[in-house]
């Protein structure tokens, strides 16, 4: 419960109804919730007579003041422990995003590394994917982009991932999860405790596109925990490296993995992203095999 007497943990399960202009979720006990509150247009374009699951949020909507609601679709049942590599294609508007961005999900816990500091965390599914663009996940409605000019209302841009762009999945099984939880919990402390440089303390003051980035963190990762022949220092070619890697992988141990594309949900407030260049040349022929041969094994 926080100060506001509002339970942040509670998650209500139900369908989404729109109907004369009221935006609400029908529990699946038939009681009503967040009738007369602000969720957000995304959700009621794309999930309109779907189950869902929501919570609240601790960050506010700026208009009302009042806490943000958070909508996602209802999950499936448990499964098994995983890994899921992220290739989450470019930006447009963004060119620092010219060469995508990756990501890795270790039993539901989304590691995201990053150039800004304030990006640089753990979160869990329903965050990455799926926060709404209101408050400070929305652009700036003067830019339509990134902008914390007024400090008091920052607007940082970074709504749920799968509204912003196409991204790419390797799904794996049969790995050892618990390593790589502490390999990028580490990390992320690491980062976390280095100190600020003082005339850019948005930015990581460490973060290198060759050594040090989102995809050499998750792929040192990788190779850490036996996986020697992943490579690639590019969001792109660190996924390509890494399907051809596991996919092969299942032929020789007790490993099911699989590539797939979740994808874009088109909103208002992002442009459809684009696929990133492949910097190694053989990638582009590689590229094909993953998504051919894709089944569980």
């Amino acid at each position: 419960m926080n100060d506001r007497g509002i339970d942040e943990n509670k998650i209500i399960r139900g369908v989404l109804e729109a109907q004369s202009g009221t935006v609400l979720i029908r529990g699946n006990d038939g009681e009503i919730h967040f009738a007369g509150e602000k969720i957000w247009s995304g959700y009621v374009a794309h999930w309109t007579g779907r189950e869902v699951c929501a919570r609240y949020l601790p960050q506010v909507e700026y208009e009302t003041g009042n806490p943000i609601i958070i909508v996602w679709p209802a999950p499936p049942a448990d499964r098994e422990p995983y890994v899921e590599l992220y290739y989450n294609e470019r930006l447009v508007k963004y060119p620092a995003s010219f060469f995508g961005h990756n990501a890795v999900n270790v039993n539901d816990s989304i590691f995201n590394y990053s150039h800004l500091m304030n990006e640089n965390e753990m979160m869990n599914i329903e965050e990455y994917f799926y926060r709404p663009a209101l408050g400070e996940f929305a652009p700036s409605p003067l830019t339509g982009r990134f902008n914390i000019e007024n400090r008091s209302r920052p607007c940082y841009d970074k709504f749920g991932r799968i509204f912003m762009r196409n991204i790419h999945v390797l799904h794996v099984e049969g790995i050892d999860t618990e390593s790589l939880m502490n390999i990028y919990s580490g990390e992320l402390d690491l980062i976390r405790n280095t100190p600020r440089d003082p005339r850019n303390p948005e930015i990581y003051r460490d973060f290198n596109f060759l050594r040090r980035s989102c995809s050499t963190i998750i792929r040192d990762g990788l190779r850490a925990i036996g996986y020697k022949k992943i490579v690639g220092f590019a969001p792109r070619d660190l996924f390509v490296s890494a399907a051809r890697c596991f996919l092969a992988e299942r032929k020789k141990r007790s490993i099911r993995a699989r590539v797939f594309i979740t994808k874009q949900l088109k909103v208002d407030e992002a442009p459809y992203s684009a696929l990133s260049p492949l910097l190694n040349p053989l990638n582009a022929f590689r590229v094909r095999g993953i998504y051919e041969d894709n089944d569980t094994g």
